[in-house]
Order: structure tokens, then sequence, then C-alpha cells
């Protein structure tokens, strides 16, 4: 019973990353310029990425007798808060709002590397996390490409 319920913690700390990540790009939709319509499509992406990511951490949650966390993380909130201050001083141009993205998911490959060391997660949700860590990791590399391209 105590594995069920450290499984559901762990479960519901993924979705908490991903609402983060959801509110994160949505924050970031409403900074991109017009003239970046290629970063509003990607971060449109990714939004659908987390909500489709979510709902499956969630029926896996609710498979094992839990409740789905709708919230976000503490330090996601603070984050949150953090970028709304560096943006003041830093602008809103588009190779800052790429490394604030890039912050965001380096936070989520955190979060999804400490719940894969979970030693009492079943090994079809092992695989599960493992398979969303890498998807999110190909999104956070066409993040880092493009902050890197960014003058």
């Amino acid at each position: 019973m105590q594995a069920t319920i450290e499984t559901i913690e762990t479960l519901n700390d993924l979705i908490q990353i991903n609402n983060d990540r959801i509110e994160g790009y949505e924050k970031a939709l409403h900074e991109t310029k017009a003239a970046d319509a290629d970063l509003k499509a990607l971060f449109s992406s990714m939004i659908s990425e987390s909500h489709e990511i979510r709902m499956a951490l969630g029926t896996e949650v609710n498979v094992l007798g839990g409740d789905m966390d709708n919230s976000t993380t503490t330090r996601g909130k603070i984050y949150r808060a953090w970028t709304n201050i560096k943006a003041v001083f830093t602008g809103h141009d588009r190779k800052a709002l790429l490394a604030n993205c890039e912050a965001g998911e380096d936070a989520t490959q955190r979060a999804y590397r400490d719940a894969l060391e979970d030693e009492d997660l079943p090994a079809y949700l092992r695989e599960m996390v493992s398979e969303q860590q890498q998807t999110l990791k190909r999104s956070h590399d066409k993040v880092k490409a493009l902050r890197d391209a960014a003058k």
C-alpha cells in the first residue's frame, strides 16, 4: 500500500511539473511578438503536448485509486514570479524568452529524472514516464536550438 501511495505522489509530481509547463508556455505565448509566429506555433504545440502527458499520468493516478493533482509546484510558482521580475530588466526579446523557456524545460527534465530514480515505480509506469521524458527532451532540444540561434 505504501508503494502505491508513493507511486501516486510521484505521478502527481509529474502532473504538477506539466501544469507548470502549460502555464509557462501560456505566459510565453502572451509575450511572443507577432514577428515570432514560429514560436507561437511551437509554444502551442508544447502546451498540447503537456496536456496529453498530464492526462495519461492522471489516468494512471486514478487507476491506482488516487486523485489527480490540478495544482502547480511551489517551485513553478516561484520560478514564474522570478521570470516576471527578470523580464522587467531583460525585456521580452526572442532570446530572453527562449532562455526562460529552456530553464523551464531543464526543470522538467530534472523532475522526470527524479521520478525515474524512484525504485518503487512499477515497470509499466517506468516505461511510460521514460517515453514521456524522451518526448519532452526533444521539445527541450528544439527550444535550446532556437535559443542558440537567436541574436
